[in-house]
Parts: structure tokens; sequence; C-alpha cells
């Protein structure tokens, strides 16, 4: 099998596909579906809010401040060994969450767990896109995208049953059967690629750099009100100031090879797409942080019906995210992104009339089922721009960089905007104060919405998908190629040569 030969229709790709994303699903999964247990879990091992409040926070601290050092590992030192390494640690960290005897310790696992979902998130996408023919990734980045959307947003449905049928441990111990699936699909079923041109020493100080940058700054807006989390929010943006010059003198200078390299910036597209991920996931981390304890406290739901109320956003990704990809391969990425992610602000917007005495047919669900076609339609052609406008080298780079950005967006939005809005102290405990605080989070999401759908159309180029294939033309002395309308569903352009359209990322 040629390297990159290898279609989405075959046992091969189905197989890929399958464990690709039953992987990163895993992870995505864990990322919600603790939410609902907290309560539980807190009553069991004694915990303050503070430390529910970690709990959630250490995972996703060293996922986010990670998931870099994840791409790059992956692009040195295989993508799928390095999976199947995140993908082992994942089960093991999950296994000591499942088995904690306290808080702290518990903490301490939720930490561990980020790290293996940091080694395995990257190279789950990077996979995809090294494998799969040019002229299918569109299509099975499309699948992964909504598969993994899929996972996401069944977690709180998941964990409600999980803590009112078998008790909170089994949030965590249901991914050890998981991740045994996935490692032994991945040796049998996925091939080994890499970037084959990296040379020189790695880049640990930058790696240093981007999560204690990250950690600093989370600290100092989750822990604001004194001099310490002042100083560990200005310590990490100097971090981050200091990591962003270290790279820049990296990528002119050896012997290091840089964690992120410069030239994967020099695609007007790949920044602008990474700034509108960075915007449209923090409001996405806001209304899955929000809305399903406002369903509980203010509405009257059950933590099993709270978590059935997004069940819509997981269909419609399920059944249209792979179509999404299409779209955005036929006639460009940036109208379905545009388009979704203004149906995302429409249905946030929506969201906001929840509150005491909300019914789920009148007042859930119409916000929802607009988001979900929302994020079904944006999803997928966004995760394949940050590809298809990423040399294909930077396959696993580009993966991680978009992750990052995803995952730091939601972490700083959930870190910030609650507080904000008034959502402190126990105001969980009043429907009356939650609901005045979820609504203005809302109108605030939304908000950030149409920001990032105003940027997607100003920047984002119509046939921005076909950038690979420019690239290739220019490398063989042709001109520039030229944007084409497809005759065929199956893939051949108006030129009439088979496969010659785009190639192709996240949550």
């Amino acid at each position: 099998m040629d390297k990159g030969g290898i279609r989405v229709s075959s046992p091969s790709g189905r197989w890929i596909l399958f464990t690709t994303v039953l992987g990163s699903g895993m992870a995505f999964l864990d990322s919600t579906v603790v939410n609902v247990a907290l309560p539980k879990l807190g009553e069991d091992l004694g915990a303050s809010m503070s430390g529910l409040q970690w709990t959630v926070n250490a995972y996703t601290l060293t996922l986010a401040g990670l998931i870099l050092l994840g791409g790059s590992l992956g692009d040195r030192y295989g993508r799928r060994k390095i999976f199947v390494i995140g993908v082992a640690w994942f089960a093991v960290a999950s296994a000591l969450c499942g088995l904690a005897p306290g808080i702290q310790t518990l903490i301490v696992a939720r930490a561990l767990q980020g790290i293996g979902g940091a080694l395995l998130t990257p190279g789950s996408l990077a996979i995809i896109q090294s494998s799969f023919a040019r002229e299918d990734r569109p299509r099975a980045v499309g699948v992964w995208s909504g598969l993994g959307g899929v996972a996401g947003a069944i977690g709180p449905l998941l964990g409600g049953w999980l803590v009112e049928t078998a008790g909170w441990r089994w949030v965590f111990l249901i991914n050890l059967p998981i991740a045994a699936l996935v490692v032994a699909t991945a040796v049998r079923h996925v091939p080994e690629t890499r970037d084959e041109t990296t040379t020189g020493r790695f880049d640990v100080l930058g790696a240093a750099l981007a999560a204690f940058a990250l950690a600093g700054l989370t600290y100092g807006l989750i822990e604001r009100g004194s001099a310490v989390p002042l100083v560990a929010a200005v310590a990490g943006v100097a971090l981050g100031v200091a990591f962003v010059v270290l790279e820049a003198r990296r990528s002119r200078i050896g012997p290091v090879s840089p964690l992120v390299p410069v030239r994967v910036f020099a695609s007007r597209e790949f920044t602008a797409v990474n700034i509108v991920t960075l915007i449209m996931y923090a409001a996405m981390g806001v209304v899955f942080f929000l809305l399903v304890v406002e369903l509980q406290v203010a509405a009257g739901f059950s933590p099993v019906a709270a978590g059935c109320s997004m069940l819509p956003v997981m269909l419609l990704m399920l059944l249209l995210s792979p179509r999404a990809g299409d779209l955005g391969r036929r006639i460009g990425p940036r109208l379905p992104m545009t388009a979704g992610i203004l149906m995302c602000a429409g249905g946030l917007l929506l969201m906001s009339r929840v509150g005491p005495g909300s019914s789920y047919l009148l007042d859930v669900l119409p916000a929802v089922t607009l988001f979900g076609v929302g994020l079904s339609a944006a999803v997928a052609p966004l995760t394949a721009t940050v590809l298809a406008t990423a040399e294909e080298r930077y396959a696993g780079v580009a993966s991680g960089v978009n992750n990052a950005v995803a995952r730091t967006g939601s972490l700083l939005a959930v870190a910030a905007i609650p507080p904000l809005v008034g959502l402190t102290g126990a105001a969980y405990t009043s429907p009356v104060a939650f609901t005045s605080g979820f609504r203005a989070a809302m109108l605030v999401s939304a908000a950030m919405m149409a920001c990032a759908a105003v940027l997607t159309f100003v920047t984002i180029r119509t046939n921005a998908l076909r950038e690979p294939e420019r690239r290739a033309a220019c490398e063989l002395g042709a001109p520039p190629l030229e944007p084409t309308e497809p005759t065929e569903p199956g893939g051949e352009t108006g030129t009439g040569t088979p496969g010659a359209h785009p190639t192709s990322r996240p949550g």
C-alpha cells in the first residue's frame, strides 16, 4: 500500500477510521462525562468546591498544555506508536481515577489522564491525514469530526446513567475496555507514518514553556482575587511570549528542532482558521459547561434527562459532518464555516431563554438543534482547512496546534466567563441567580460566535482546501491550479483528472 493511498471505502480505511475515532472519542468523552458525576464524587470523597473544580481543570490543563508535544512526538517517532502509547497511558490513568481513595489522588490522576489525551488526540488526526488518499481526506476528517462530536455530546448522558446505575467510579473505569480495543486494532490495522525530514534535538524547553504558560494563565483566571493568582497570570503571559521568541529563533537556528516551526504559520488561512478555532471553541466550552448544570439547577431536569438534552447535537453531527466535509471540498470552506458558525450563534441566543419552568420541546430542543446543525456545517471544513493549509510533513504539528488552540479557548473561557457574569460561590444552589448568569453567558458566547463568523468570511479563501494541490503543482514547475468545479461526487475535477481535488485537525 503506497503511503497516503488508502481509500475510506476500503477495509483498511474503515479500520483506520474506527481506531482513530474510538481512541480520540475516548478522550473527548472524558472531557464532558465527568461533569455530571461531580456532585456524587464530591460527596463520596468529601471534596470542597475547589477540589471539584480542579478535578475538571487538571485534565484540561495538561491536555491543552502538552498537546503540541504530542503532535511533535508523533511526527518524529511515529504517529501510530505515540497514539498507542497515549491510549495505554490514558487507560492506566483512568484506572487510578476510578480507584482514587481521596480527592488529591483523583486530581493527580486526572492530570495524568490529560497527558495521555495529549499524546493520542493529535496522533489520531495526523494518522488520517498521512494515511488516506488526498481525495478522501476531507470525507475522512468529516467522519472523524462528526463521531468526535458525538463522543463529546454523549458524555453528559453517559455520565448521568453511570452515576445512577453503577457509581461515579465507572465514569473512569469504562475507559479500560475501550482502550484495550483501540490498542489491539491500532497495532494490527493502522500503518506507521512519520516525518522523515525531522532532524536535530527535541525541543524540551519549548514544550515546558508552552505548558507552564498555559498553567499560569489559567490559574490566574480561576483563582483570581489575590496577589498570587495575579503573579501567576503575568508569569503565564511572560512565558507565552518567551515560547514564541524561542520557537522563532529555533526555526532559524539549529541544532534543536522547534516544537512549532514558524513555517507552519506561513499560510494566512492556517493562522486565521486557528484564531477562528480559539473564539469558536471558547464559546462552545461555556455552553457544554453550563447548559447541563442550568437544566438541573433551574429547570429541574434529572442528570440523565439533562444529558439527553444534547442528543440532537450528537445525531446531527453524526449524520451531517461527513457531508459538510464533502461540501467544503467542492465549494470551499468559507461559506459552510461562516453559515455554520452563525447558526451556532443563533442556537446560543435561543438557549438564553432556558430557565425555571422551561420545556424541553419548546425551549431546549429548538436551541440545541440549531446549534447542532451549525456545528455540523462548520467543524469538518474548519478541521480540513487547518490540515490542508499546512505542509503535509507538519501534519502532526498542525493537528497539535489546532487541538491546543481549541482546548485553550475552552479552558480560558470556562475559567473567565462564569465569574464575569456572576456565577461564583454558591450561585449554583440558587435557580434565579444561576439562570441570570447563564443567560448572560449565552449572550456573550453568541457574540463570540458572531465574531468568529465574520472573521471566517473575511479571511478564509473559498479555495483554501486546494492548497496542497497548488503546492504540488508549484513544486513540479506548473502554474498554480485554478479552482474548478467537480463533475462527479467521486472526486474528478472539471479538468477530468481523477482525484485532483482538495486534501485535508480539534475538540
